[in-house]
């Protein structure tokens, strides 16, 4: 039996792939959370065979939690799902560890299969994603113009961002500044969105 958690912040969604994989009769969810830090204590509480996590969910997202499993639960191996089946999300969380990647138009089947190939030590990508990643643009962008982004909402200013990342408002301005030259954008808002669009976030 291959003990899952599943972590998705759509609860029809959950709803819907946990009833799918129910019916596998060697899979069995053994926890379900709606946020990625709801995800990351349900993993450690349970030390599930395999963790299918929802790419964008409230709080920690699915590239940071598996980046989590992987440095403090290695007997977890983790599938990240994704509606937006954009290049910059899929090396984003190959790098943090994650095992497989799935998107969410794939077949129920498929994903069964993929939780046994990952639970075996294998990996998957989905093939016409990862046709696109090989020939799709580098990001232009640095860690820290990234970090920056990563950290702008329409009501925050550039003093709220430095210090959430520990920057000084100079800094941050200037590396905002830098990030929006480099991808056209007119306004921060603007910038975090086309990175956003890329997968580069």
């Amino acid at each position: 039996m291959i003990t899952l958690v599943l972590a998705d912040d759509e609860a029809l969604t959950r709803g819907a792939v946990g009833a799918l994989l129910g019916l596998e009769g060697d899979l069995r969810i053994v926890a379900e959370a709606s946020t990625g830090d709801e995800a990351v204590e349900v993993i450690r509480v349970h030390a599930p065979d395999v963790a299918v996590l929802d790419v964008e969910m409230p709080g920690r997202d699915g590239a940071e939690v598996a980046q989590w499993v992987a440095e403090n639960q290695p007997g977890t191996r983790c599938i990240v799902l994704t509606r937006h089946a954009r290049p910059g999300v899929l090396r984003r969380a190959l790098a943090a560890g994650a095992a497989g990647f799935v998107t969410k138009s794939a077949p129920a089947s498929v994903l069964a299969d993929v939780v046994r190939r990952v639970h075996g030590g294998g990996r998957y990508v989905d093939p016409d994603l990862a046709m696109t990643a090989l020939t799709s643009e580098d990001c232009p962008l640095t860690d820290r113009e990234l970090e920056v982004l990563r950290n702008v909402d329409d009501s925050g200013t550039a003093n709220d961002i430095a210090r959430r990342v520990h920057l000084s408002p100079g800094t941050v301005r200037n590396y905002l500044s830098s990030a929006m030259q480099k991808l056209g954008a007119g306004s921060r808002s603007e910038a975090a969105r086309l990175a956003r669009d890329h997968g580069w976030l």
